[in-house]
C-alpha cells in the first residue's frame, strides 16, 4: 500500500531539495507551503502544486517538517491534534526533538534523519561544472537516523524515506537523538565550523601581514587537503617531525584544556536552546 507524506516547508531551500528527490518515488507526496515565494518556486522549478494543510493531513502516514528549528515546536503543536494515532512525524535535525519541542503524544511516532553531506574526498564533490558540495544531487552521502519514539517496526519506513530524500546514499547509520545532538551541533558546528572559521581568520591575518591573498588561500586549502588525508587516514602517511612539533606547541596555545566539555550534556543542551 502506498504511503502518504505531507511535506511542510516544501517550497523552502531544503524543502525543494526533498521535493525533487521524492519525485518519482513510491510515496504519495502532498506539498505544503504557506509562502507565495515558496509556492512559485515549487511550480516554476519542479512543476508541483501545493495542498492545503487540512487536506494534506487527512489520513496521512508521515509528516515531514522541513522548516527552521525555531518553527518546529509551534508547527508541531498546531498540527498534532489533526494527526491520527500511529502517524510518523519526521524532523530533519535533532535540535527541536532534543529540546523537547515536539508535543507529548505517545501515540505518534517521532523520527529524526540528518545528512552527513558528501565526504570531502568524494570525487563527485568536485565534478567539473556541477560540483555537489551539499549532497542530494550527484555525490553520495551517508545519513544518520533516530527513532525517538514509536514501534520498532517504524524504523524501516523512516529510514527508507530518509534514503529517498537524501539520495544518493553512501551509508546509513542508526543513532539515538542524544547521539545525533553530539554530532550536530556538537561535532559539526561547535567544533568543525568554529575551527574552520578560525582558520579563515588566520588566513586573513597572514594576508594582512603582507602575504598575497591568492597565495595564502591556495597554500591553506592545499595543506588542508593533504593534512586531512593523513589525519583522517584517507591515505597512509605520517607528519614530519617539524609538523608534529608545531601541533604539540600549537594545540595548548589555541585550545583550552577543557575544550571537550562542549560535548557534556548540559553544554549540548545550552547550545540547542540557543538554536531553537
Amino acid at each position: 500500500m502506498t504511503k502518504s507524506i505531507a511535506l511542510f516547508g516544501a517550497g523552502g531551500k531544503m524543502g525543494v531539495r526533498l521535493s525533487k528527490n521524492l519525485m518519482g518515488s513510491s510515496y504519495d507526496v502532498r506539498h505544503v507551503e504557506v509562502s507565495q515565494i515558496g509556492q512559485d518556486r515549487l511550480k516554476n522549478e519542479l512543476g508541483l502544486s501545493c495542498t492545503p494543510v487540512d487536506a494534506a493531513l487527512k489520513n496521512v502516514d508521515v509528516v515531514i517538517l522541513a522548516v527552521p528549528d525555531t518553527l518546529i515546536g509551534k508547527l508541531a503543536a498546531e498540527i498534532a491534534p489533526k494527526l491520527a494515532a500511529g502517524t510518523m512525524v519526521m524532523t530533519l535535525d535533532a535540535a527541536a526533538p532534543f529540546a523537547g519541542h515536539l508535543p507529548k503524544r505517545e501515540d505518534l511516532t517521532y523520527f529524526v534523519a540528518h545528512p552527513c553531506h558528501p565526504n570531502i574526498f568524494s570525487p563527485e564533490v568536485h565534478t567539473a561544472g556541477a560540483p555537489d558540495y551539499f549532497g542530494g544531487v550527484l555525490a553520495a552521502q551517508s545519513i544518520v537516523s533516530a527513532l525517538m519514539q514509536g514501534p520498532e517496526s517504524a524504523f524501516e519506513l523512516g529510514e527508507d524515506i530518509a534514503k529517498t530524500i537524501y539520495q544518493p546514499i553512501l551509508r546509513s547509520y542508526r543513532v539515538t537523538v542524544e547521539q545525533m545532538a553530539l554530532l550536530e551541533p556538537g561535532l559539526s558546528e561547535t567544533i568543525c565550523a568554529t575551527l574552520l572559521d578560525v582558520m579563515r581568520e588566520a588566513m586573513d591575518e597572514v594576508v594582512s601581514r603582507g602575504v598575497p591573498a591568492e597565495a595564502a588561500r591556495d597554500f591553506l586549502l592545499g595543506h588542508m587537503t593533504i593534512l586531512s588525508a593523513v589525519i583522517f587516514k584517507q591515505i597512509p602517511g605520517q607528519f614530519s617531525d617539524a609538523c608534529n612539533k608545531a601541533i604539540t606547541f600549537g594545540k595548548p596555545r589555541l585550545m583550552r584544556d577543557d575544550w571537550k566539555k562542549v560535548f557534556d550534556n548540559n553544554e549540548i543542551a545550552e547550545s540547542i536552546e540557543r538554536i531553537t
